[in-house]
């Protein structure tokens, strides 16, 4: 792998479940356990994960369809159901369904016409996230002397 292609993030424990991704850029998001009463725990890492995987496609849908016309509503639900079984915890189920309009208008036709293929591209051969998931790519999970 080359410098261009890796991709990381830094995780840091703030407190009791709950934690800061850093990546490269210096950009922050917070996360953790999802049982912190004051909120401060916005997203669990299962709800990134969706995100991820809505936000990862409607990136390339928004690049796709917005070269013809601003959309006047987009918005993508992310949904799965989590199991315990012999496999153990995961997600089942998932579902990436885009709800985007355009106003009236040649542009706006044109890029009504493409959404579905943008949206197949995407999940098919762009979105590194749904991609990655869907062909089972093994993690490795190891510690590290400190």
């Amino acid at each position: 792998m080359t410098d261009d292609s890796l991709r990381s993030v830094t995780v840091e424990r703030i407190s009791t479940g709950h934690f800061v991704a850093t990546n490269a850029r210096g950009g922050t998001l917070s996360f953790g356990s999802g049982s912190d009463p004051d909120g401060q725990n916005a997203f669990t890492p299962v709800e990134l994960l969706l995100a991820a995987l809505g936000g990862c496609t409607a990136v390339d849908v928004d690049i796709a369809t917005t070269r013809h016309a601003e959309p006047s509503r987009f918005s993508v639900a992310v949904t799965g159901n989590k199991v315990s079984d012999d496999l153990g915890n995961r997600l089942t189920d998932l579902a990436v369904t885009f709800t985007v309009t355009f106003p009236d208008g040649e542009g706006a036709d044109r890029a009504r016409a493409i959404l579905p293929r943008a949206v197949k591209t995407s999940h098919d051969r762009l979105c590194t996230v749904s991609r990655t998931v869907e062909t089972g790519t093994p993690v490795t999970a190891r510690v590290e002397d400190a």
